[in-house]
């Protein structure tokens, strides 16, 4: 179930307000384009800007547009373990397939308080559960030894891991075993992490290009390393430049310029800059996505 490319989903906004007749279309695009799962309230959601009503109506409504056509991991992951079970608790009461729970930042957990973290969070919800290990964002990183260790609990399914280390899937599937879900959270190093054993990945650029992006995780899935390569070659440029200015701003602006939301993301963050603006086109027009 949880294998392939799995769409990071912007939430959109327009004058403000979520955009729910936008939301609806970009996920009806995702299923047509063949997507192989979606996942709403992530990092790429701009989650820590919504209202909590809003972000309980992103988790709920991908889940009913769905409606079981592809599986739906929600974003549930807060820097405190109480909070966390109860996103956990509400993700599973509208029918998500599993959280996606994020190493605790801000407060610098270590391996220890890591573990006994992931632990009450899966002890508490009978929801399978996706570590989110991005050291990056959080200041903290999962350890491959931890990870084996949360692991041995049965509600703890699999890992999304934006450490930029693709040699911790070979390390993961020593010390785990190869059941244990490996997806990359980075899309420029899918190929090599792919290549160790990885079972997919957490897309940003998936937002933008899904068919191609379903379309490459599909070849490595099926061991066609040559048309893997190929069509990475192609997205790489696309997922460069989606992260020249903080996402999601250049992932909105590309689909602002497909017609299927406004740029508009919610402060701290701003739109991107006129350069990046102009990057974002020509990327678009030369992979013919205009």
């Amino acid at each position: 179930m949880f294998r392939g490319s799995f769409t990071a989903l912007v939430t959109p906004f327009r004058d403000g307000a979520v955009d729910w007749a936008a939301y609806e279309a970009l996920i009806e695009r995702q299923i047509e384009a063949g997507t192989h799962g979606l996942v709403p309230g992530g990092t790429t959601a701009e989650t820590p800007t919504l209202s909590e009503a809003e972000r309980r109506d992103v988790i709920e409504r991908t889940v009913k547009i769905a409606g079981g056509r592809i599986p739906v991991i929600a974003g549930t992951g807060t820097n405190a373990t109480a909070s966390t079970i109860e996103w956990q608790r509400f993700a599973k009461s509208v029918g998500a397939d599993a959280g996606l729970v994020v190493a605790p930042y801000y407060n610098k957990p270590s391996q220890a308080g890591l573990l006994a973290h992931f632990n009450a969070v899966a002890d508490a919800v009978a929801l399978p559960i996706v570590i989110y290990n991005i050291p990056g964002r959080s200041i903290v990183d999962i350890l491959p030894e931890t990870m084996a260790r949360m692991a041995e609990h049965p509600n703890i399914i699999g890992v999304k891991d934006a450490s930029g280390d693709v040699a911790r899937v070979t390390r993961h599937r020593n010390l785990i075993g190869p059941d244990f879900i490996q997806l990359s959270g980075e899309d420029d190093t899918a190929l090599g992490y792919n290549a160790h054993g990885g079972h997919g990945i957490i897309s940003v650029t998936a937002n933008v290009a899904p068919r191609q992006c379903a379309e490459f995780q599909t070849a490595c899935l099926e061991g066609d390393w040559d048309r893997a390569r190929t069509l990475n070659d192609k997205l790489q440029a696309l997922h460069e430049v989606l992260f020249a200015a903080p996402s999601p701003a250049p992932s909105k602006y590309a689909l602002s310029l497909m017609g299927l939301c406004a740029p508009e993301v919610r402060l701290p963050l701003v739109e991107c800059p006129e350069p990046v603006r102009q990057g974002v086109r020509q990327t678009l027009e030369e992979l013919e996505l205009l």
